[in-house]
């Protein structure tokens, strides 16, 4: 390093949820912090996320009189994330995920509302919760960000000029005109839009608003936000992390850290090579909605100051439909009545409802040579596209031609010429359809338990008797949607401790390098313990980090 090097005393590299709650934390504690992003747009993933927060026994659950206790979320985290998962970092999220978030609640403009019955994702175990404790971003008026608006990152949907919808409204919308309380929403989300644009102003939801409010909150903390300012590597003295080497401009620097240096630039979805490496084939990248700048820097980095990987084999799936547009996260889709997911076999092998971790890790663990279910096909009727929204498509308009030109979606009279079209068992497609359909006028899914648990059910039709989630696919033309294993980001990453601090193979602590969010390997293990449980421990260990930064010693300083 140099005398003229920028010094800070935290530097955090990624400006997702993690790592603007770190350096916001790290300002409140007095400590001077600078966030570097890579990109031209700050937010990262988060900004293209639904923007939930999954933290039990937090303040905003109880303004909503949501009953919880520390017991019953520790029995369920244990219970989700299982053994693989150390007691000490399932206890530190529960212990200080609520005290971060009302920091950010406190400093900043966010406020949280509760998703009301957005179930946790395994409801039926032990300390699970079929209410849900998934809180979500109140609306923000853009004006919050003023000159720094346009450098949001966009979301990967854009919805509609002017209409803005949360979480809340989008249980409701996919439901098309199939249920008062959808017409109901619709009318409400366009009454917001027509307001809006009277007024003259733009409201921000979901990962839009949680990313704009945590940026908001760093300009009030006088935290600068480098943007274009690639990490090429870390700086090292004496066996501690002093710094991090970037490109300023262009140019080769090192900005100083007397504190520490907080990894947090997401994970590696868009990194063909370590995909291929870690993960299981068929992979690669073109089926992630994780930030483009996702990469693995921060992994690669860490891993080569001697910090040890986990979970690299992993990733926060949800089966995917991959459109010209890009892959769109199939998600209310696949729990609406009158759809079924089915192999090259022409089969069912899952409870298509399920959470999406779940169903691409069944996807891999049946896919083989001789039946393929990577791709797998989503097979509807007519009935359904009659009643319900597909992917932002309203009920009865016809589905964009480049889809079927793209073979994302085929459309057929019958469901032999349909299993012609796609390439998968005519006999076995039609005996599944005959089989599912005996169940569907049943009430229930003998085969999967489809609509068994409260999460499938939150997606289904309430008009749909007696389950929400189950009717006959009956009426032609029939449909089949591919259905490929994407991801919302890469789970594995460095190894960290309950103060986020990166351990190496031994145990042992690199001084002075913290990880968070997707580039470490979180709290989740293998599972997903709900809506929000990405974002929630992402924060509350960027938290942590700035708490841990702000105790240390500081680095000894440079000569010169």
């Amino acid at each position: 390093m140099a005398a003229g090097d920028p010094e800070f005393d935290l530097v955090v590299v990624g400006s997702g949820a993690a790592g603007m709650t770190a350096a916001l934390t790290a300002a409140l504690r007095g400590l001077r912090a600078v966030v570097l992003e890579k990109t031209e747009y700050f937010g990262g993933s988060t900004a293209r996320s639904g923007g939930g927060v999954w933290i039990p026994g937090n303040s905003v659950l109880r303004r909503h009189a949501v009953t919880d206790t520390a017991e019953q979320a520790s029995r369920y985290l244990g219970h989700v994330a299982g053994e693989g998962t150390p007691e000490a970092l399932r206890a530190a999220f529960l212990r200080h995920g609520p005290a971060m978030l009302d920091l950010v609640l406190a400093n900043t403009p966010l406020d949280f509302a509760w998703v009301p019955n957005y179930s946790d994702y395994y409801p039926e175990a032990p300390g699970g919760r079929p209410g849900g404790r998934s809180v979500e971003p109140v609306l923000l008026d853009a004006r919050v960000l003023g000159a720094e608006l346009a450098r949001l990152r966009p979301p990967y949907l854009p919805a509609p000029a002017g209409i803005t919808v949360t979480q809340a409204n989008y249980r409701w919308l996919s439901l098309g005109t199939s249920h008062p309380r959808a017409i109901t929403t619709t009318t409400r989300v366009t009454a917001r839009m027509v307001v809006s644009k009277l007024r003259h102003r733009r409201l921000l939801s979901m990962g839009q608003a949680l990313a704009a409010g945590l940026r908001a909150g760093l300009a009030a903390a006088g935290v600068p936000v480098w943007l274009t300012t690639p990490m090429t590597g870390l700086h090292l003295a004496d066996d501690r992390v002093t710094g991090v080497r970037v490109l300023r401009d262009g140019d080769p620097a090192v900005v100083r850290a007397t504190r520490g240096v907080l990894l947090a630039s997401g994970g590696f979805e868009h990194n063909e090579q370590l995909r291929r490496r870690y993960q299981r084939a068929p992979i690669g990248t073109e089926w992630t909605v994780g930030s483009p700048g996702n990469t693995g820097d921060g992994i690669t980095a860490g891993e080569a100051a001697g910090g040890v990987l986990e979970l690299m084999d992993d990733a926060w799936w949800g089966p995917s439909i991959p459109l010209t547009g890009g892959p769109v996260f199939c998600l209310a889709e696949r729990s609406l009545p009158g759809s079924i997911f089915v192999n090259a076999a022409g089969e069912r092998f899952m409870n298509e409802a399920a959470p999406y971790v779940d169903a691409v890790h069944a996807m891999y663990d049946r896919h083989t040579e001789d039946n393929p279910h990577i791709p797998c096909w989503m097979i509807t009727d007519q009935r359904y596209r009659n009643r319900y929204v597909f992917t932002g498509v309203p009920p009865r308009r016809p589905l964009p031609r480049r889809w079927y030109a793209a073979g994302a979606v085929a459309r057929a009279g019958s469901l032999a010429d349909l299993a012609g079209q796609i390439g998968v068992s005519a006999d076995g497609l039609t005996k599944t359809v005959d089989r599912f359909n005996e169940l569907a006028r049943l009430g229930r899914d003998a085969d999967y338990g489809r609509g068994d648990s409260a999460y499938d059910r939150y997606y289904g039709d309430p008009n749909c008797k007696p389950n929400p989630n189950l009717a006959p696919l009956a009426q032609p033309p029939f449909y089949a949607v591919k259905i490929v294993p994407g991801d919302l980001g890469t789970k594995g990453g460095l190894r960290t401790d309950e103060r986020a601090r990166v351990l190496r193979a031994d145990g042992t602590v690199i001084r002075g390098l913290y990880a968070a969010g997707n580039t470490s390997a979180l709290v989740m293990g293998r599972s997903y313990a709900g809506p929000g449980a990405t974002i929630g421990p992402a924060m509350t260990f960027g938290y942590l980090a700035a708490l841990d930064a702000a105790s240390a010693a500081p680095a000894a300083p440079a000569p010169g």
